[in-house]
């Protein structure tokens, strides 16, 4: 019998859960009413008797599929290897998006009708509907009679729409996963049969094997999703390419990617994939690649603090922390992580919005309708803070994301997990759990018989493998022990929707001793070696101001070449502003072959020098504030002086001592942070 694509998917959604859910679940998670979650319900229970299962119907708790295990698994396989008779007027939109953007020529109305079996008239309204879409990927559809219909635009705008329909349909992981195992049904022409079937799953395996070994170069740990996102990109990118379709990154940006550690590693990964499969790949692909790594660090288990580089850029990001911290009534400003992650995500981000580049958020509805209140916030606060650009919805959704990080408690979320014995299946389960909810980081097992007995209050999350009659079914999750995916995602949000608190707990660990004392042996080696060397000057220099101290510090010894580090000066200042807004302090900073080691100093000028600030404004300078690092850097001297440069963006009690003078408290003030900073990395 014929089966629709909705009663495909609520039958789907109903064997997954495997528990009873609601019309109201049911519509929602279809995105439709609850009176056509009842239309299509008759449909439904005909279908099942056809396969020897019922619909079990409870007022007030929901339905259930029931039915022999066996005879359930049979009809999943077959619902997600068919093709369902008619297609919602979503997804046969995203059909045709697929089908116009693989093509490299016009295609007939005609033949997008017959290959969705429905009228030309059919079609031609949803490419009405869809010119709308492909608007927001700054791409246009060209339509004439006698020549077809054809999507045209920049390369780069259309790839971005490929990979929104993957993220839309397919996820990632599954994406990979099937293309792998090759299992499309070429009979088929399901969305996602349609997706996988425009990447080669032998190329594939090539991509994901270059990546994995390159990403062990990079200095930080990529997250799986970062890896899947950037095997997909350049598994789409190669297939565009040998289609003749090519890509064009601005060069004055690329310039500045060059020098990063970023960039070698994509050079690399383009190299050994045009040796690998025997094409010859665009450098402009280097550039999008750099890209998607600067923007995947993972900091879960380390205090990376800000690079000096980005101090200007950080006055900014820091006054969007103060609006938002200011409009929820949390103070998230002495937030290091947060000030981190929020740099490293809007430098990318915001050239991406400046070059009309569009990202794809597969959450995005999930993060609105989680984050409602937060969402119109953050899109209020950029638009404030940033006036000259526009940020799309995508883009405020990964923001968002930054800030709920901050303010959940579920950075450390504490879960129980209950079956009938408290052993078997309740090890299986928490082994799942951990592979697949990162989010849990400590699980206790617990019989149901234990329920009555336990302080309920110390868990984040309650998980069970079977009903609790002592609960209500909002205080627990309903799980099979072999968690599937929709039992994944369920638990997920479960943790996105805890309400957002101010997370002051001390994080407990129990590092390797040894590695804990050489970690101590490096770090305070540095600070200590920068706090000796710390000295004010108050000799007023008058002359060729910045020339001046860069001859003093060459005389000092803290510098090899005072005429090319006065050169790096200069240029640093051409760059952006390096005026502290609201102070009389200006910070130039530098990295060198000719500086030895890592030095900070003050100069104070005889006469106040105009200036500009990092907000762009003009303002008058008297102290100048000297940050100086070797160019092979080592990270324990780079974290260092990036935690000195937040404290300028952070604490006012820093900008007083520094505008003071006072060389005495200035050291006494720094050995007191920087005592903090270990502490915060649990070094002391």
């Amino acid at each position: 019998m014929s089966i629709t694509a909705r009663e495909g998917k609520i039958i789907l959604f109903l064997l997954q859960k495997q528990v009873q859910v609601t019309v109201g679940d049911l519509a929602e998670a279809l995105d439709v009413s609850p009176r056509t979650i009842h239309r299509d319900l008759k449909g439904v229970e005909k279908i099942l008797l056809n396969h020897r299962m019922e619909l079990d119907k409870k007022a007030g708790v929901g339905l259930q599929i029931v039915g022999e295990q066996a005879d359930q698994q049979l009809l999943e396989r077959l619902l997600t290897s068919i093709s369902p008779n008619d297609y919602t007027q979503e997804e046969r939109q995203a059909m045709i998006l697929s089908m116009l953007l693989e093509a490299n020529e016009p295609v007939k109305l005609f033949t997008l009708a017959h290959e969705l079996d429905v009228t030309v008239a059919t079609i031609s309204n949803d490419l009405d509907q869809l010119e709308a879409e492909l608007e927001n990927f700054h791409l246009t559809l060209t339509r004439r009679r006698g020549y077809g219909v054809q999507i045209e635009g920049d390369e780069a705008n259309k790839r971005s729409a490929i990979t929104h329909l993957i993220a839309k349909y397919v996820d990632p992981f599954s994406f990979i996963s099937l293309l792998k195992e090759n299992i499309q049904n070429k009979q088929t022409p399901t969305i996602s049969n349609r997706l996988l079937g425009l990447v080669d799953p032998d190329k594939l395996r090539v991509i994901e094997k270059t990546v994995e070994q390159a990403s062990t170069k990079l200095p930080y740990e990529l997250a799986d999703s970062a890896r899947v996102g950037l095997v997909v990109h350049l598994a789409l990118a190669i297939e565009r390419l040998q289609k003749g379709d090519t890509i064009q990154f601005d060069q004055a940006y690329f310039e500045q990617l060059q020098g990063t550690k970023e960039y070698k590693i994509a050079e690399k990964i383009i190299s050994e994939l045009g040796t690998s499969l025997e094409i010859s790949i665009p450098n402009d692909e280097i550039g999008y690649i750099t890209m998607h790594l600067m923007g995947a660090k993972l900091r879960s288990d380390q205090h990376v603090l800000l690079e000096v580089e980005n101090t200007g850029f950080a006055y900014q990001v820091k006054q969007l922390i103060a609006y938002v911290s200011k409009q929820i009534h949390v103070d998230m400003m002495g937030n290091n992580q947060l000030l981190n992650d929020l740099v490293t995500h809007l430098k990318p981000a915001i050239y991406r919005i400046n070059k009309r580049m569009k990202i794809t958020n597969p959450m995005i509805e999930q993060i609105k309708h989680d984050y409602d209140d937060l969402f119109h916030l953050i899109g209020e606060a950029t638009s404030v803070i940033f006036p000259d650009l526009d940020f799309p919805d995508d883009e405020i959704g990964f923001i968002v994301l930054h800030f709920a990080a901050a303010l959940l408690k579920g950075e450390r979320q504490k879960a129980l997990v209950i079956c009938s014995s408290g052993i078997g299946t309740a090890k299986i389960l928490a082994t799942q759990l951990m592979k697949q909810v990162p989010e849990i980081k400590q699980i206790e097992n617990k019989s149901m018989f234990d329920v009555d007995e336990e302080d309920l209050d110390q868990y984040d999350l309650i998980i069970s493998t079977l009903p609790l009659k002592e609960l209500e079914e909002t205080d627990y999750i309903l799980v099979s022990p072999m968690l599937n995916q929709s039992e994944v995602q369920q638990i997920k949000k479960a943790i996105r929707q805890q309400r957002l608190v101010v997370n002051n707990e001390k994080q407990k660990s129990n590092p390797n001793s040894l590695l804990q004392l050489e970690a101590i042996k490096l770090y305070t080696e540095t600070i200590l070696d920068l706090l000796h060397s710390f000295y004010v000057d108050e000799r007023n220099h008058s002359e060729s101001t910045l020339r001046a101290i860069c001859i003093d510090l060459e005389k000092r010894k803290r510098i090899k070449n005072s005429e090319t580090v006065f050169t790096k000066l200069m240029e640093r200042e051409q760059v952006g502003g390096l005026g502290i807004p609201d102070t009389n302090l200006a910070l130039f900073h530098t990295r060198s072959r000719d500086v030895p080691s890592i030095h900070f100093s003050i100069y104070v000028l005889e006469n106040p020098r105009p200036m500009r600030g990092m907000d762009g404004k003009e303002m008058e300078v008297k102290h100048i504030l000297v940050m100086l690092a070797p160019k092979d850097i080592q990270q324990e001297s780079l974290e260092t002086l990036s935690y000195l440069s937040s404290l300028l963006i952070q604490e006012d009690e820093a900008v007083r001592l520094f505008e003071s003078a006072d060389e005495t408290a200035i050291k006494f003030y720094l050995a007191e942070r920087f005592q903090t900073f270990l502490k915060d990395k649990r070094l002391l």
